[in-house]
């Protein structure tokens, strides 16, 4: 099979090393990629967002399925594109409908969405500039700490947490002013939850679905979950918190009303549901829907899947998944990454890359990567993700480090303290 695989992060190249390991996957595309992802497949100089240009490769190079990382072609409508398109339909593309990806493109849908379907999530109420009175109204009945969720996609930026009221009215105003575009046109202020969170995968042929290993990431810059929010830190999986029971809980509550509730929407889903969670005195509440898998969370649940991922996407396009039985490895399995200086705010591309062959017993992905004069450079503010098995998280944790000392670029950063708080 010939596939497009869209997107150039280190969440595609973990797509595109799965890929590379399928009997089943003849020949590999990546738009556009990056120097790991080069190593995997081929990588072409496509925009994911520009859907008449990859029409042109689709038809050219005989495409038999697309599959989507990021989520931006998605809530653009790249699945209503192909599938309305005569020359293009027959070509199956892993992601939901626009209409079911504003599960991650609409905040105020996703909470209008789990209030429909009684999915517990924390209360809300969102606003426009034409209620802004009311919204300081409500900000001022608040309890502190204060929630404001930008409503569309601010590229992982539109989600703040405030603990000052006067700052929050000053952020909420801002935000309906155009601090992050259209995005902020509407914006959710939801109350406080207060515990510990995880990430659950689903993969869903519209039908029926499958659990994908469970993980949790780490979203701030500094160890001990100190600093600014960044894309994420590093991840760990299986999440020893989130036990049978808990799961239980997750799948009765949330995992099946949401199917159900896409079902009785008529809303067309066939991809990934990340659901990030959060556990407040044992009990599972939703904190967000994304449309796709989460970045860096791919980098540590797809080495512990074992199944192949092509027959996996092929299942998904033919609604077959109900005849597959999802595998795991049942190693602790954790994830680095290493940043840019600056990140996550100005940071320098550029910068060469050194002692990556001198890793052992790690898994590189390449997030922020390119290629120039056979050199592998910096391109973006997270740059690797390293991922290592161990019988426990401190064994992984121990090989991983090890190899993020060993690697080198100029300003280089990264969190040792990745899985620390779930050990013991």
């Amino acid at each position: 099979m010939k596939i497009l695989l869209l997107g150039g992060g280190g969440r595609e190249h973990a797509f595109a090393r799965k890929f590379q390991k399928s009997p089943f996957c003849e020949q590999l595309f990546i738009a556009p990629g990056n120097a790991g992802t080069a190593q995997c497949g081929t990588n072409v100089a496509l925009n994911p967002n520009d859907f008449p240009s990859l029409k042109t490769f689709v038809l050219e190079q005989d495409i038999e399925m697309v599959v989507v990382g990021p989520e931006e072609p998605l809530v653009r409508g790249i699945f209503d594109f192909f599938g309305t398109d005569e020359e293009l339909e027959h070509v199956p593309v892993i992601g939901p409908s626009r209409e079911g990806a504003q599960l991650e493109g609409s905040k105020a849908f996703a909470k209008a969405f789990m209030a429909e379907q009684q999915i517990p999530t924390a209360d809300y109420q969102e606003f426009t500039q034409e209620t802004v009175a009311d919204g300081l109204d409500f900000l001022d009945k608040t309890n502190l700490p204060i929630v404001l969720k930008a409503d569309g996609l601010a590229a992982g930026k539109g989600v703040l947490i405030l603990t000052d009221r006067e700052a929050a009215k000053k952020e909420f105003r801002a935000m309906l002013d155009g601090k992050f575009g259209e995005a902020g046109a509407r914006v959710v202020v939801e109350s406080f939850l207060d515990g510990i969170e995880f990430s659950v995968f689903v993969l869903t042929d519209g039908r029926d679905y499958k659990i994908l290993p469970v993980a949790k990431d780490y979203k701030r810059i500094g160890e001990g979950d100190t600093g600014l929010n960044t894309g994420g830190m590093g991840a760990v999986s299986p999440v020893r918190f989130v036990d049978e029971k808990m799961m239980e809980k997750v799948e009765k509550r949330v995992i099946i009303p949401t199917i159900k509730g896409l079902q009785q929407r008529d809303i067309i889903y066939q991809g990934f549901i990340f659901i990030g969670l959060i556990s407040v005195g044992g009990e599972p509440f939703v904190i967000e829907y994304n449309c796709r898998m989460g970045d860096p969370e791919t980098e540590v649940v797809f080495p512990r899947l074992k199944n192949d991922l092509t027959e996996l996407m092929v299942a998904t396009a033919n609604g077959t998944l109900n005849e597959i039985t999802i595998e795991e490895d049942s190693r602790a399995a954790t994830t680095i990454m290493l940043v840019s200086g600056g990140y996550p705010e100005g940071y320098e591309k550029g910068k060469v890359i050194h002692h990556l062959d001198n890793v052992k017993d790690s898994t590189i992905f390449h997030a922020g990567t390119r290629i120039e004069n056979d050199q592998i450079l910096t391109n973006g503010g997270r740059v690797l993700a390293i991922t290592s098995f161990g019988d426990n998280f401190e064994e992984a944790l121990t090989i991983s480090k090890k190899n993020a000392k060993e690697i080198n670029f100029e300003g280089k950063y990264f969190r040792g303290d990745i899985g620390m708080d779930l050990m013991g």
